[in-house]
Parts: structure tokens; sequence; C-alpha cells
């Protein structure tokens, strides 16, 4: 009897442990969307702009180099992704501007917060500074 019960909770423990943190669904961007071209040139003021927009609305989750490992991360139902890594630089620009504006789940949309869209685009342009 005992050990069925310790089978039983050690499987009911093991279903709920692989649950705590949900997994990454795809996160489907609409075409006109992804092929959204970034008005706003990569320079280092907007580079610059968008590393303080950064430090102020992101790197919580994000991290400061965009690992995923910021300091409310933990709280989070899902994990926020590594943005150094080559699936996620491979989205285009307009792919992650709409990520960053219409948001989903634990991450928040941003056009409310970030009215003028050249900010999202300066964060566009920070974003990708921080490959691998």
């Amino acid at each position: 009897m005992k050990f069925l019960l310790f089978s039983l909770m050690a499987g009911l423990f093991t279903v709920v442990a692989g649950f705590s943190v949900s997994q990454q669904k795809p996160w489907p961007v609409p075409d006109e969307a992804a092929k959204k071209p970034n008005p706003v040139k990569t320079s280092s003021g907007s580079v610059s702009a968008g590393k303080s927009l950064w430090s102020q609305h992101c790197s919580s989750c994000h991290g400061k180099k965009g690992a995923g490992d910021g300091s409310k991360a933990a709280q989070l139902k899902t994990q926020p992704d590594d943005l150094g890594v080559a699936s996620f630089q491979a989205q285009s620009d307009g792919a992650i501007f709409y990520k960053i504006s219409e948001g989903r789940g634990d991450m928040p949309g941003f056009k409310k917060k970030l009215p003028d869209a050249n900010d999202i685009w300066d964060l566009v342009n920070f974003m990708r500074t921080l490959k691998k």
C-alpha cells in the first residue's frame, strides 16, 4: 500500500512539475506584420534609445542581455526566450515589432505604453545587438 501511494504521489509530482512552466507555443505573426519594413535606420542613436527602453520595460523579465534571466522571469508562467539565439534573430524586424506591440500571455503588449511606433522600432534595433 505504501508503495502504491508513493508511486501515485511521485507520478503526480512529475506531472505537476512538468507543467509548472508552460512550454512556449509557436507565436504566429500575420504575414502583413512580418513583412512590415523597419522605418528606423539602425544607428547608434536608435540602439541607445532602444537600450534605455529595454532597461526600463524589458530587462526585468528578459534580463540585461536578453537571455530570459531577468529578476521577474522565475515568477512567470512561461520562461522568456533567449533573444540572442539564431532562431529568434532569424525573425523579421516586422515580426519582432508585432510581438512587442501586441504581446501574448505573460508578455504584455506595448502599443499603449509606447504609443510612438519609433520607440518600438528602437527596441527592435537594440534587440538585434543581443546576437550570440
